[in-house]
């Protein structure tokens, strides 16, 4: 009844549900709850200005060009970056008409640096900021857990937090090693205009409009908080920061890309590693991975390209070559409904 009423007109309330049924406001309101979470309606205004309009049609893209900024506190409990960072896009206009290269930068940042969150921080609860300004988009993540620069301290038995802002410097440094590679917040500072990282009694900041990088004093915080801006007619280029620190071997054709990633003594481990990778292929009809060379994966790289790069980009096929049985079997827990018939030069 909810969507049939709104196929008549531009935006509903849930008083005017009730008003028509004559059932309680906080019965009404679990239906428009589940509507909005299967994404079918849009949420506009607050309290009593409150409203709803369908996702689809003029309605919805006013409601997202007056909304360019969004907040909300997270439960870190089965929590998924990238699920977060699409409802961002679906209930706000901050994604709207930006130039590509600034769409994949923030794709990148904001996703590597609220998994650093999700799964470093030891915090119950994450607090997520996002908006867009004249000239820049800028957001903010926050968590009141233990705190980045404690977290090396402790996992690599260093002294002072100035010993952990210096192994942090070095480009590739985790709490996790096993299951990261650390270079997520090393190209989200290459890519930014400006990246902060408060914690403890430190901020340390990349300034890449100035080209520099200085520690602050502060007033200790609990937890991290990490801020990232960039500006809207920024000409930084992602695939070429990836480019610049990196040396995997790409073959393109022009319907086919051919990645090769074996390199000598690197563990392909961590979403970070993924998302580098398939970064501005998403412009080929097909994608080959050989794996020739690699015993292993890990599940958060599998899972990053077969499961959430792929249910992003359902018309691309990703063909794995040279894919042993560890490395299908890791492909298959994170992508149990993935054909793999196509894996090449490999026992299926």
């Amino acid at each position: 009844m909810i969507l049939h009423q709104l196929k008549g007109k531009r935006s509903i309330k849930v008083s005017d549900v009730v008003r028509l049924t004559g059932f309680s406001r906080v019965y009404i309101h679990r239906f428009f709850k589940q509507l909005a979470d299967e994404g079918l309606i849009l949420l506009a205004g607050k309290a009593n200005q409150a409203h709803y309009v369908l996702t689809e049609g003029r309605s919805a893209a006013l409601v997202k060009q007056a909304s360019l900024k969004t907040h909300r506190i997270l439960r870190n409990r089965n929590l998924s970056e990238d699920i977060v960072l699409a409802e961002i896009k679906a209930d706000s206009g901050i994604f709207l008409e930006i130039p590509e290269n600034i769409t994949a930068i923030l794709n990148y940042a904001f996703t590597e640096i609220l998994n650093n969150a999700i799964e470093h921080s030891r915090s119950d609860a994450i607090d997520v900021a996002m908006m867009r300004g004249a000239q820049e988009i800028r957001f903010q993540i926050s968590d009141s857990g233990i705190g980045i620069f404690n977290n090396l301290m402790e996992t690599r038995n260093l002294a002072t937090e100035l010993e952990a802002i210096q192994d942090l410097l070095k480009g590739k440094q985790t709490t996790v090693p096993e299951a990261h590679s650390g270079e997520g917040i090393f190209f989200t500072s290459k890519a930014a205009d400006l990246l902060s990282i408060r914690s403890s009694a430190r901020k340390l900041v990349f300034d890449n409009l100035r080209d520099d990088v200085f520690v602050r004093d502060i007033r200790p915080v609990r937890g991290t908080k990490v801020s990232f801006s960039i500006g809207m007619r920024s000409k930084r280029d992602l695939g070429a920061i990836f480019a610049k620190y990196t040396d995997e071997s790409f073959e393109f054709s022009r319907t086919t890309v051919k990645v090769k990633l074996f390199r000598e003594g690197v563990p392909y481990v961590s979403r970070s590693q993924a998302r580098r990778i398939v970064s501005g292929l998403e412009k080929f009809s097909e994608i080959e991975l050989d794996f020739e060379g690699l015993g292993t994966i890990g599940q958060g790289f599998a899972d990053e390209i077969f499961r959430v790069w792929q249910l992003q980009h359902p018309d691309i096929r990703i063909l794995p070559r040279n894919a042993g049985e560890t490395i299908l079997f890791m492909i298959r827990h994170v992508a149990p409904g993935l054909q793999l018939v196509d894996n090449l030069e490999s026992a299926t």
